[in-house]
């Protein structure tokens, strides 16, 4: 049978008080008392001798029964629907195994029991799917984080962690959450997104693809900023397949996100404190120890607090071309970040020697927005060319303005490249990379014009007025 596919229902203006689909919670509630029964039947001390297969066909076998029994419950309600859901109770994540099985749906967001929201090619859309109460959510929940080792309750209500298939989790309990349990899934292709596909969805221009190819080609250390879900995580994957192959990776993340495109990669992740507080292994605990294990480049999934001094020492001393992402809103943003994150190291540093040690480590920003509609670009590539009474002195070699909002209600402008030529191209003919002259002439790359996917040139002197 093909997977329930959930229908989705545009976002606008909620009513709180709104008659929610009562036969779809009715039937939720009436999974969850077969459910319970379900399990009460199951003799649990045998599951653990039995195959996968024949463990599957037992439980099919005992739903069937109690389906069965309760024949004049289940009148107008679909069976098989009935039977596929309580597997996905006891195998999955019960109504969001629909959900995971759909491949366009990049984050699912329960907010409480009878409110599931998705994000489905950038834009949120609310969903049908309820479950039977808050316990129902809760039961989920754990069934999630006791797959990766962790537990959630009234002592520990928060957790953060990552499933098998590389998706990231974070589930808040009461006390802390006020309106019941909620759960966010943030989802990642079965193929990541390579560079090409970026290109193809007006992420980046070709121009730029080149640039930050020849970037990365001649080990130069850049950083990727933006904020949540803007896509730093997605472009800095796709960037590395221009690392070569011959290059050995260390990559370090709080929650393994990254599918690094190269042959030779190491791959460390944090560990968060046991139930004794003890045990714990931070970003900065893994910087420290990748130094001891011959990189070549590290790569930082993302750059959060102490650890963006270790980084910046290792950019600085022989890890030339490392890359890491930060949360920001502008690449001059980024920097002054970056500056109160070496602050939180302790370490009682002059602000002039912070700055000098980030303007020698890092040289470009690549910054990342999502607009209006839900598209991610690249708005901006900067150069930090040095440092001039004490403060940073930043170029911008390309960017993208809006001008607009089509029909469609996504966000339209303008690529530019504003004539300047990064002091950095003499590091990249030092590493035999030669780029045209003519990629940094001050133009209008190319504009989105108000008809999806129909690009044409504008003179700069149009844009400009």
């Amino acid at each position: 049978m093909a997977p329930l596919k959930a229908r989705a229902i545009a976002v606008g203006p909620v009513d709180k008080g709104r008659a929610i689909n009562r036969g779809e919670h009715e039937f939720q509630a009436l999974k969850a008392a077969i459910h319970e029964e379900l399990v009460d039947s199951l003799d649990l001390t045998k599951i653990g001798q039995i195959g996968n297969d024949r463990l599957l066909d037992e439980v099919r076998r005992v739903a069937e029964e109690i389906c069965y029994e309760r024949g004049v419950q289940l009148k107008g309600i679909d069976r098989d629907r009935m039977l596929k859901e309580l597997l996905d109770e006891v195998f999955g994540l019960g109504p969001l195994e629909a959900l995971m099985a759909d491949d366009e749906i990049s984050d699912i967001l329960v907010n409480n029991s009878r409110e599931v929201y998705i994000e489905r090619h950038g834009r949120l859309e609310l969903t049908d799917i309820v479950f039977a109460d808050d316990q129902h959510v809760l039961r989920i929940i754990q069934r999630v984080v006791a797959r990766v080792g962790r537990r959630i309750d009234e002592v520990s209500p928060m957790v953060d962690a990552r499933l098998a298939d590389g998706s990231r989790i974070n589930a808040v309990v009461p006390p802390l959450a006020i309106d019941g349990p909620t759960l966010s899934i943030r989802r990642f292709g079965a193929k990541p997104l390579g560079i090409e596909d970026l290109a193809s969805t007006d992420s980046l221009t070709s121009d730029m693809v080149d640039f930050l190819a020849a970037a990365i080609d001649a080990r130069v250390s850049f950083l990727v900023s933006g904020g949540t879900g803007a896509g730093k995580t997605t472009l800095l994957n796709a960037l590395t397949a221009f690392i070569p192959s011959t290059e050995r990776l260390v990559t370090i993340e709080d929650s393994a996100e990254l599918r690094v495109q190269n042959r030779h990669v190491i791959r460390l992740e944090t560990r968060p404190p046991n139930t004794e507080e003890r045990g714990q292994v931070t970003q900065r605990d893994l910087v420290r120890n990748a130094l001891r294990m011959r990189p070549d480049r590290i790569i930082v999934g993302e750059v959060r607090g102490s650890e963006a001094l270790d980084m910046l020492q290792a950019m600085n001393t022989g890890h030339e071309g490392s890359l890491t992402t930060i949360h920001a809103n502008d690449t001059r943003d980024a920097l002054s970040r970056l500056e109160v994150m070496v602050a939180m190291t302790g370490y009682d540093l002059p602000v002039h020697v912070v700055r000098q040690y980030i303007a020698s480590g890092i040289k470009l920003i690549v910054h990342v927005s999502r607009l209006k509609g839900g598209q991610r670009k690249v708005t901006r590539i900067s150069e930090i060319v040095g440092i001039r009474d004490n403060q940073f002195l930043v170029e911008d070699i390309f960017g993208f303005e809006q001008t607009g909002v089509n029909e469609d209600g996504n966000a339209c402008g303008t690529w530019f490249a504003t004539g300047y030529r990064p002091q950095c191209l003499a590091r990249f003919r030092s590493a035999g990379v030669v780029l045209s002259d003519s990629l940094f002439e001050p133009r209008n790359v190319e504009a989105v014009t108000k008809n999806r996917g129909d690009r044409q040139a504008i003179p700069v002197a149009a844009a400009a007025s």
